[in-house]
């Protein structure tokens, strides 16, 4: 193993000790805590897909995990709060017609999560705050692009609505889920791709590749800053941005299939900075950054260990500090945001572990030793909130922002902090950054991948039906409103009510059949079709009368 057992600082070519002694660092002491048996979340049946992801994710309001499903794909979500022992009929959500692959809380809204699968389609679903208590088959949104299955999702750090999706086609697609339709696509991958990694504002995105190629990639445009050369082993890499460094860090294999890191400059692919290894295990490794506490952790999958490290700005960059060590293997590992830490107790990370073993997902706090139970300033700096600095059509424009931070201590918005983004955003151009002679290229991209995706094992009875569904709408409404102009209505009550479907109707058809106000609009048209029959009852009625009264005279 690569790591030092003293801190006594790492390496380099195993010719050059870089400190000498203990290394001084607040964080030496980190320690993994995990909870006891009654907080952890049990009898979940964990899918036993092999796909390279998590398979789990989390918000200060949810935890959702990919489930074991006999058809389709399935991922089920509890309140944070609901720990212990998980209801074996409880609800989930099932709307995927193939194997979930990828689940990802939105940053900027807490209800929304977004999913991937193997049926080629992206989906985005609205969580309500008391949970699921039915099974959910109904998205918000429904994006297809990708003609193989999907494996990864990144949602936009900084700019609201925008959504990264990595398939197995070899593309990146970059989507406005507000409009539902894509920004870009990334085609530049010869390969399956490994993974997605976001820098600190969101403007460049970092990916690694099963032709074993790191590279640099400007989203808007799709071009290509850096390449190089990553890890020599077959088995997939990952990476992911050391922050605003200007720096990343990478997991991988050897060519002798050895576990190791490296850590490269993000103008210069060429060669890494710094490379170490970690072990001989098989698993691949999953890289965590915390910008605010400049700590990594590295996590095996299949293995039940958690190493994490110091990064510097000095080299070799990244220092060792400890391990926790667990003899339950893990399947998966999600992660809190910062604003959902136990702030009293220190806690500056936290796992959420899926056992390979057994369906139990066991949160693990990473805390800093402090007798003190004041809030501690050098523990928790100004972090991430949930506000999003940019829109989709401003960051599409060409605006960079970093992102908006509040106050670990009292949640409030930092006001110097909006007043330099601000600042910054008037000194961009707001010119578009798509370069012209690229126009008619992504014309033809988006022409292709705007065909309708129906893998083979899907009926296309089934979609064609799902879709009816989501399109009837307007069609519906336009026959409500023509039958009803027939009939003398003198009830003020039947005139409120079309009032009220033509507005849910309007609300729909602006908001994207919003799950909420669909429900609402099938309450009030059950209604409206009751009191359709009577009236048309009533005018029978009336016909008849008026024939009875001709016949006497």
């Amino acid at each position: 193993m690569g790591i030092p057992t003293n801190n006594s600082g790492t390496m380099t070519n195993n010719s050059q000790l870089w400190f000498k002694g203990v290394r001084s660092s607040k964080f030496r002491h980190v320690y993994g805590e995990p909870a006891k048996r009654e907080k952890c979340y049990d009898n979940i049946p964990i899918t036993k897909n092999a796909h390279d992801s998590q398979f789990c994710a989390v918000n200060p309001k949810f935890l959702a995990v990919v489930t074991e499903v006999a058809g389709g794909g399935a991922f089920t979500v509890i309140p944070i709060n609901c720990t212990g022992r998980l209801d074996f009929n409880a609800s989930r959500v099932t709307g995927h017609a193939g194997p979930i692959l990828d689940i990802k809380w939105n940053p900027f809204n807490d209800n929304v999560i977004a999913s991937c699968s193997d049926d080629c389609t992206i989906k985005l679903w609205h969580i309500p705050d008391e949970g699921l208590s039915v099974h959910l088959t109904d998205w918000l949104v429904e994006l297809q692009g990708h003609k193989r299955r999907v494996g990864y999702i990144e949602w936009h750090p900084t700019a609201e609505n925008v959504l990264f999706s990595a398939g197995f086609d070899h593309l990146v697609i970059v989507w406005d889920i507000e409009k539902g339709e894509a920004i870009n696509i990334i085609d530049c991958h010869r390969d399956a791709i490994h993974s997605m990694s976001l820098n600190r504002d969101g403007s460049l995105l970092a990916t690694t590749c099963k032709d074993k190629k790191l590279r640099i990639i400007e989203p808007r445009t799709g071009r290509v800053q850096a390449e190089g050369m990553c890890h020599s082993g077959s088995k997939a890499s990952k990476v992911v941005y050391l922050g605003s460094t200007g720096r990343l860090l990478t997991t991988g294999f050897s060519r002798h299939s050895d576990r190791q890191y490296s850590v490269w400059n993000e103008s210069d692919l060429s060669r890494p900075l710094f490379t170490d290894s970690i072990d001989s295990s098989s698993g691949v490794v999953f890289p965590f950054f915390d910008p605010d506490t400049n700590m990594v952790y590295l996590a095996g999958k299949g293995d039940g260990n958690i190493r994490y490290y110091e990064v510097t700005d000095e080299a070799p960059y990244v220092h060792f500090l400890n391990q926790f060590l667990s003899g339950n293997p893990q399947r998966g590992l999600g992660f809190m945001p910062k604003r959902g830490l136990r702030i009293a107790q220190c806690e500056v990370f936290r796992f959420y572990k899926l056992h390979a073993t057994k369906g139990m997902c066991e949160p693990i706090g990473m805390i800093v030793p402090r007798k003190s139970d004041q809030f501690h300033d050098d523990l928790y700096p100004d972090t991430a909130g949930s506000k999003p600095a940019l829109s989709a059509h401003e960051w599409i424009r060409g605006k960079n922002a970093m992102p908006l931070l509040i106050s670990m201590q009292t949640g409030e918005q930092n006001e110097l902090n909006i007043t330099s983004i601000k600042q910054k955003q008037r000194n961009l151009t707001t010119k578009p950054i798509i370069e012209p002679q690229k126009t008619d290229n992504n014309r033809r991209k988006f022409a292709f991948l705007s065909k309708e995706t129906i893998p083979d094992y899907r009926p296309k009875d089934l979609i064609m039906l799902e879709k009816s569904r989501k399109t009837s709408n307007n069609e519906t409404f336009q026959k409500l409103q023509q039958k009803f102009n027939q009939i003398e209505i003198n009830n003020h009550q039947d005139v409120r009510l079309i009032k009220e479907v033509n507005s849910i109707g309007d609300t729909i058809l602006t908001e994207n059949d919003l799950r909420r106000a669909y429900q609402l609009q099938s309450e009030e048209i059950r209604k409206l079709k009751k009191q359709l029959i009577n009236s048309e009852q009533r005018v029978t009625e009336l016909e008849d009368q008026i024939r009875r009264l001709l016949n006497k005279k």
